[in-house]
């Protein structure tokens, strides 16, 4: 069993003496929310993710995969050896039946009533009990079982096309997953499919558009994140010839989700889908005052956002609102497609943030911080023992939190013989 290494991190008042006298910026990189090879991602390794950070001096950055808590270890080791402060998070896919029945879609634009929610700030090393891990095993049990519902569907459709071809769920997952395989590793395999049994474009082109049951294809084969993304959407998504509904046991209810984040020592985390490119938001998330009182009746005080997705002023706008509510708030990029864009948060079209936005998601990463750190003492963090969150303290903790990943980022300074 791993040690975590804020454990043996000094008590707040000695990282405060330590600090003492040295000019703390006001904010600084941080990016809360990646997805690494553990569930899908743009990144091949783990070592490309940690190039990035060093490169655009991304001080904090915060795993996120999906269902798994598999690539900790390695997330943990790599970030140490970086000097990177590693934030330590988990997405599920849940559903509100409610909401589901009344057509109303949450943060999944195409779905109604299901719901992305992620967990910040997790205990490490992970632990759950033995019920609730067997919980968390049945959702990827299921998934799995979805997925290679897809490959056989895919399969009817690449047979008439060529016989000779096929696609298997052992190789997709040897080839391009770790423990988990997901509809977008199964979009790169058709592409590859088509790549390595066709020399020329235009043959390659021909092949996947007669899986598209001759629909034209818009996307260039050498175009990776385009070819995958129109793959995804015309064979693997509601509507797709390939696609296969989900079991309603892969989407837990979001109570459900909420105790494990809990039990796991973690933070409650919506996130927020805002606006589209066309301006439109989900029926959910529509009303700013609307999506406060919901998040709140339900014991939600923390938000994250992906504002590459967001037109800047609409982001501001939304996270000043929600910042002056006291709500903890948390930047990332996801890195969820083949894209390997930077790893330094921007808004749509790449606009860069301002620093009041900056500073709002820099005190987001502060808070989780701390929680971290308090969680590794045996202390209370955010999220106190029965669930309610400890808002009144936002202030102070996001004080501990820049303490504790400055100490972190020049604890060479002050370790013995230095």
């Amino acid at each position: 069993m791993k040690n975590n290494f804020l454990s043996s991190f000094p008590w707040h008042d000695v990282l405060r003496k330590n600090l003492a006298g040295r000019e703390i910026p006001e904010f600084r990189e941080a990016n809360g929310h990646i997805h690494t090879p553990y569930s899908f991602s743009a990144f091949d390794t783990l070592e490309t993710v940690f190039r990035m950070a060093r490169e655009e001096k991304i001080a904090a950055l915060g795993i996120n995969d999906f269902f798994v808590t598999d690539g900790f270890d390695a997330f943990h080791d790599g970030c140490i050896r970086n000097n990177i402060f590693p934030l330590f998070n988990i997405e599920f896919i849940g559903l509100l039946k409610e909401e589901q029945q009344k057509g109303i879609r949450i943060n999944d634009p195409n779905n109604p009533g299901r719901i992305y929610f992620s967990g910040k700030g997790l205990d490490y090393p992970f632990s759950l009990s033995r019920p609730l891990k067997s919980k968390m095993e049945k959702v990827i049990h299921e998934s799995q079982i979805q997925v290679k519902a897809m490959i056989n569907r895919l399969n009817e459709l690449i047979r008439p096309v060529n016989p000779d071809l096929n696609l298997s769920y052992d190789e997709i997952k040897k080839r391009f997953a770790m423990n988990l395989v997901r509809e977008r590793h199964l979009a790169k395999a058709v592409r590859l499919l088509a790549i390595e049994n066709y020399e020329k474009s235009d043959d390659q082109i021909i092949f996947i558009e007669s899986l598209y049951n001759g629909k034209q294809s818009k996307a260039v084969i050498s175009d990776q994140t385009a070819m995958e993304n129109e793959i995804r959407s015309n064979l693997l998504k509601a509507g797709g010839s390939a696609f296969v509904p989900e079991n309603e046991n892969s989407f837990p209810a979001l109570k459900k989700l909420i105790r494990i984040i809990n039990k796991a020592g973690g933070i409650p985390c919506y996130p927020v889908l805002l606006d589209d490119p066309s301006g439109k938001y989900t029926e959910f998330e529509a009303d700013s005052d609307k999506l406060f009182k919901s998040l709140t009746s339900i014991g939600i005080g923390c938000i994250e956002l992906i504002p590459g997705r967001n037109e800047f002023s609409i982001l501001k706008s939304f996270c000043e609102y929600f910042s002056k509510r006291g709500f903890v708030i948390i930047f990332g990029t996801e890195h969820n497609t083949p894209e390997l864009a930077p790893l330094t948060v921007t808004a749509r079209d790449k606009k860069p943030l301002d620093d009041s936005l900056k500073k709002i998601a820099w005190e987001g990463v502060c808070v989780v911080a701390a929680h971290q750190y308090l969680r590794a003492h045996g202390r209370q963090g955010y999220v106190l023992d029965d669930g309610t969150l400890s808002q009144s303290q936002k202030n102070d903790l996001t004080e501990l939190g820049n303490y504790v990943i400055e100490y972190f980022l020049n604890k060479n300074q002050y370790e013995p013989g230095n």
